[in-house]
């Protein structure tokens, strides 16, 4: 295990610079997660700190030492790729064993970090098999057996399920969080996908435009986000946003009714923000928003309804179980005593 610290990280293609100054303290047996919208620098920064991709400018130092000029294979980190990136005509033993042969590791200690690797991942009786005869999930615990023969100081995974489909994600998601708590490793870890981030890290970093928006817990980020961005991302419904105007002690939706909420900085809210599960149906004189049902998703346990407001504004609301709701109905929504966001012109958050 190893602490990873970044300071002031630069990345430049010629005039262009991708990742603007990145400052970040990863702590030994941490789990962290890089989340943002494709482009936003997150698997840029992974290989920076991999030693794949040179940086611009800054220092990356791992385990208290700087390893800016340190080449990859002596940074003490292992990878995980998007693509498993087995060699075809090795049976599983000899791709978990290849690198440690490389290293001329004594043949008999080669033989137990395979073996124990194999038991951690559950693919013992994989080991004989080539690449071809395995499934997609397998391949990847594979890769991930290669990196853990290796007793790296840090893990670093690269998307690693995106390339699985939705029941094998869940279920090497539970794996990976398995295989943090066996190995108590520190684990940095690139996705895309919120519900990857806000079901495995400890910390979730959220990147856009090559810049950190915020560093926090998954609740401190669900609860507490400093943007509309991050409000926007992170958590596997959007957050809603609806324009808002000072109106007394209050503010207006629209529609036309008036919030009334005890908040120092009411005259700077422009955008207000709650989550579709904090919205809930509502009698007539009780709601604060009516709108035109216009397209219901029914996921059995609960349903996503997609609901017009007069002046166009889309706004999503979760309801428990299969209500009965047509197309085109009027809705009425309330909201909720607490969970409501406010943010101000420039989308940052009000407190």
């Amino acid at each position: 295990m190893a602490d990873v610290s970044l300071r002031g990280i630069r990345k430049s293609y010629g005039s262009v610079e991708v990742v603007h100054g990145v400052d970040l303290d990863i702590k030994s047996g941490e789990f962290v997660v890089f989340v943002g919208p494709s482009g936003c620098g997150k698997s840029t920064l992974l290989r920076m700190i991999a030693g794949l991709e040179p940086i611009s400018g800054g220092d990356i130092s791992i385990g208290g030492v700087r390893v800016n000029d340190v080449p990859s294979p002596k940074r003490g980190i292992a990878m995980v790729f998007q693509s498993y990136a087995l060699y075809p005509h090795m049976t599983v033993y000899d791709n978990m064993a290849f690198g440690l042969k490389l290293a001329k590791t004594p043949k008999a200690e080669v033989d137990q970090r395979v073996r124990a690797a194999a038991r951690i991942l559950q693919i013992e009786d994989y080991l004989e098999r080539m690449p071809k005869a395995l499934s997609g999930g397998q391949r990847q615990r594979v890769a991930i057996g290669r990196a853990i023969v290796r007793d790296p100081k840090v893990f670093l995974f690269d998307e690693p399920l995106s390339n699985l489909d939705a029941s094998l994600r869940a279920q090497t998601r539970i794996e990976i969080a398995k295989l943090h708590d066996t190995l108590d490793a520190t684990m940095i870890y690139v996705t895309h996908d919120q519900v990857e981030a806000m079901t495995l890290a400890d910390r979730i970093v959220v990147l856009n435009a090559g810049r950190i928006e915020q560093v926090g817990s998954p609740l401190e980020l669900y609860s507490n986000p400093v943007n509309t961005f991050v409000a926007g991302f992170i958590a596997s419904q959007r957050m809603n946003f609806v324009p808002v105007e000072r109106a007394g002690d209050g503010l207006s939706l629209p529609g036309g009714k008036i919030l009334t909420l005890a908040h120092d900085q009411l005259s700077n809210a422009r955008t207000l923000g709650v989550r579709p599960e904090h919205l809930h149906l509502a009698s007539p004189t009780a709601a604060h928003f009516t709108g035109t049902l216009t397209v219901i998703e029914q996921f059995g346990e609960y349903a996503l309804a997609y609901v017009e407001l007069p002046g166009g504004e889309l706004i999503t609301v979760k309801l428990d179980g299969a209500p009965d709701l047509k197309l085109h109905d009027t809705i009425h929504i309330g909201l909720p005593d607490h969970g409501v966001h406010l943010f101000d012109d420039k989308g940052r958050a009000l407190h």
